[in-house]
């Protein structure tokens, strides 16, 4: 671990109440798991070398939605957030790159006649969504047919309302269908999920160097993959 000599004016910069706030989402199973009481997983890890790195005790701010995790950094609750990059977010998040990518794929019936992505992007077929996700705002600006239905949980939207179509994250959607004989997923991604560690947007350029050029650190020297190791989520996942 190393420190800036700006480290001091960095972490005033980051973190003015003197504490390291990051804001955590319980909601994405490959980012973290466990509770709001002992959350753990790959952003839990990044939020404490930060901290660490910064001198700087840490506090963990959880959520059950990616949507509250952005709502939390856009208050001034948060100092630090782990999101996917989206334009609609970068107008108040300043991002690094990516540390993980995963992918975004439908859910459709078993005995759906959608068979690839493209074909999802239809008059009349109806896919439901988590509000606020990734996924959501990608697919509200790209679908041109295709409508979204926004819920709690994509899936559970699905089933409830007999809808078309799912969209979610691969892992927790394969599981799913494992789960559940009467649905599958439709082969190959409507998306890329690009992950990053992210501030608010009008922080000193000296702190979002340092976040940037930390991240890539950490991509480097195996920090992220032992860390993906260690919550038994693929290793694979690591950005490039």
């Amino acid at each position: 671990m190393t420190t800036s000599p700006n480290s001091p004016h960095i972490a005033a910069d980051l973190a003015p109440t003197g504490t390291l706030r990051a804001s955590i989402n319980l909601g994405n199973p490959v980012l973290a798991q466990g509770t709001p009481d002992a959350p753990s997983g790959i952003t839990v890890d990044l939020a404490r070398e930060f901290g660490a790195r910064l001198g700087l005790p840490v506090e963990l701010l959880c959520f059950d939605a990616a949507r509250k995790s952005f709502e939390a950094m856009a208050e001034g609750r948060a100092d630090l957030c782990f999101l996917a990059v989206d334009p609609a977010r970068e107008k108040e998040v300043a991002f690094t790159a990516p540390y993980v990518v995963i992918e975004g794929v439908y859910a459709v019936p078993h005995g759906s006649a959608l068979t690839t992505v493209e074909e999802v992007d239809a008059p009349g077929v109806r896919i439901g969504v988590k509000q606020g996700s990734a996924y959501d705002l990608f697919l509200s600006r790209s679908l041109a047919h295709a409508t979204v239905v926004r819920g709690d949980e994509g899936v559970d939207v699905f089933r409830a309302e007999d809808l078309e179509a799912g969209a979610g994250i691969r892992q927790p959607m394969t599981a799913y269908a494992a789960a559940h004989p009467d649905v599958r997923l439709i082969e190959g991604r409507f998306m890329e999920i690009r992950q990053a560690v992210g501030t608010t947007v009008g922080r000193r350029p000296e702190t979002i160097v340092f976040l940037r050029e930390t991240i890539e650190t950490l991509k480097t020297n195996g920090f992220v993959t032992a860390s993906l190791h260690r919550a038994g989520q693929d290793p694979a996942l690591l950005a490039p």
